[in-house]
């Protein structure tokens, strides 16, 4: 039987960049994933956000998207909601559509050398004090020290783990195509009875088509005759369409997984929670998942960290996707074309063109207010790192980039060599750096410059503090494990 030290059920966005995370701290990591290529039916999810491309600038890969994206500088929760203003490097949303994003996270997953098992589906599991047998549906198994599912909503993994999905069922269905066509479409918005309707064009001409339902229970496969009746009855054409390379439904059933971990199997992405994709936070959320659980896991099977730290994985991820969940159910009801609802539209409209309304709301879809609860000594300590460009001894450097390896590192600007390390060198960096600008946050605004800073592979503030130190072993020893022995 085939032993890794982890396995992903999954290779999509989620599970790619995790296997990437765990490449990078040299685990043992394959993928299990159905699908014979990479290759994904339709455009699927329409962009990266902010936040998400921070972390793969972390990982110096950035560059690989946004080269073939498109930068819009707005989020969108019921009106445009501008993010120009925003102190961070990638400022705007990135226009890619998932089928791209999926093709550069594998390229660069195969750089890392990660195997990948296609064509395999995962059928069950069992698990017992040192792993997970993973039974494959050609009758087939693998086993893991663990298994992580990033499998989607209808997750195997979720299932046979036994992990409660408890939530809301859909309200509202959209029908989503890519057609070819004869007739001109009416491209644009179009707002009905029934709720707000669009065509726009895919990369190669053809129609992309999200059409509102007048039910939310229908769960057959969508046909193109689906499309066409639905077509004629909002437009009164079905304008010739023709060829579909995609037809698919969606809904805004709204469900989270009871917990993230059951013992040696873990979830992440739409395994881990499912919603509307109104705002483009799905796919966004499940690679932040993935950056959050690979270090994690990684110093776990390392031994440098104990177990427990896993669970650190679920308190923090599971707040950032249950107000997920409350966003889009928000954005859904804010949607619905009766005129109560659309009086409502109009005053949440005029708060939202509001400054700091729009900045809260923006900084939440966009990911970057994101803050763990590590206590609050500071408005940086659990936050997202800023990209500062730093001086260091070496010429300059941006933050982000001492962050590639995916290793934690302790910035040091105060004195140079007043910081010991030695017991965690096997573990941090430790750089010495001089900065001079404004420290600032999204919403917050400027923060007080702290004078030395731990910052985790995920680019979150583990520690912060002066020439004291206080706290500063707590911090290592709970992150990164105890202190090493010192070696004769």
């Amino acid at each position: 039987m085939k032993k890794h030290a982890v396995l992903i059920a999954g290779g999509g966005p989620t599970g790619l960049m995790l296997a990437a995370e765990l490449a990078l701290a040299r685990v043992d990591v394959a993928i299990v994933e159905r699908r014979a290529n990479q290759e994904v039916a339709g455009s699927r999810a329409l962009g990266l956000n902010c936040r998400t491309l921070e972390v793969l600038d972390q990982r110096g890969v950035a560059d690989r998207f946004v080269s073939q994206g498109q930068k819009h500088p707005a989020v969108h929760f019921h009106i445009p909601l501008g993010i120009g203003d925003f102190p961070t490097r990638h400022n705007y949303t990135l226009g890619l559509f998932q089928k791209h994003t999926e093709r550069i996270l594998a390229e660069w997953v195969g750089e890392l050398g990660v195997p990948i098992y296609r064509g395999r589906e995962v059928a069950g599991l069992t698990q017992d004090g040192t792993g997970v047998e993973v039974k494959l549906a050609d009758g087939e198994s693998l086993r893991a020290d663990y298994l992580v599912g990033c499998d989607g909503g209808r997750s195997v993994v979720r299932k046979s783990a036994g992990i409660e999905f408890p939530g809301w069922d859909a309200t509202t269905s959209w029908l989503i195509a890519e057609v070819g066509w004869r007739e001109e479409p009416a491209w644009g918005f179009r707002n009905d009875a029934i709720g707000i309707h669009g065509i726009g064009k895919a990369e190669d001409g053809r129609a992309r088509l999200v059409l509102t339902e007048r039910r939310a229970d229908n769960t057959a496969e969508p046909t193109l005759d689906d499309v066409c009746e639905l077509l004629t009855a909002v437009y009164g054409t079905d304008f010739g369409i023709h060829s579909p390379t995609w037809v698919s439904r969606f809904t805004d059933m709204t469900r989270q997984a009871a917990a993230y971990r059951e013992r040696r199997v873990l979830l992440a992405g739409d395994a881990a929670h499912v919603h509307a994709p109104l705002g483009g936070q799905g796919l966004n959320i499940g690679v932040q998942d993935a950056v959050n659980l690979g270090w994690k896991l990684a110093q776990v099977l390392e031994r440098t960290s104990p177990e427990s730290l896993l669970d650190t994985y679920h308190a923090e991820r599971h707040p950032v996707a249950a107000r997920a969940l409350k966003n889009t159910m928000a954005h859904v009801a804010i949607r619905r074309p009766d005129d109560r609802t659309k009086a409502l539209g109009e005053i949440w409209a005029e708060i939202l063109r509001m400054d700091e309304p729009r900045k809260r709301m923006a900084a939440e879809i966009t990911g970057l207010d994101v803050c763990y609860d590590l206590g609050n000594a500071h408005p940086l300590l659990g936050r997202r790192m800023p990209d500062l460009d730093l001086v260091c001894a070496e010429g300059p450097r941006r933050v982000f980039q001492l962050l590639h390896a995916a290793r934690p590192v302790l910035i040091n600007f105060g004195e140079p060599g007043r910081v010991d390390l030695r017991p965690w060198a096997d573990r941090v960096q430790q750089v010495d750096a001089r900065y001079a600008g404004p420290w600032e946050l999204p919403v917050l605004g400027p923060v007080p410059a702290p004078t030395v800073v731990l910052i985790r592979p995920d680019g979150h503030v583990a520690w912060l503090g002066d020439q004291t130190r206080q706290g500063l072993t707590a911090a290592l020893t709970t992150w990164f494990g105890p202190a090493s022995a010192p070696r004769g």
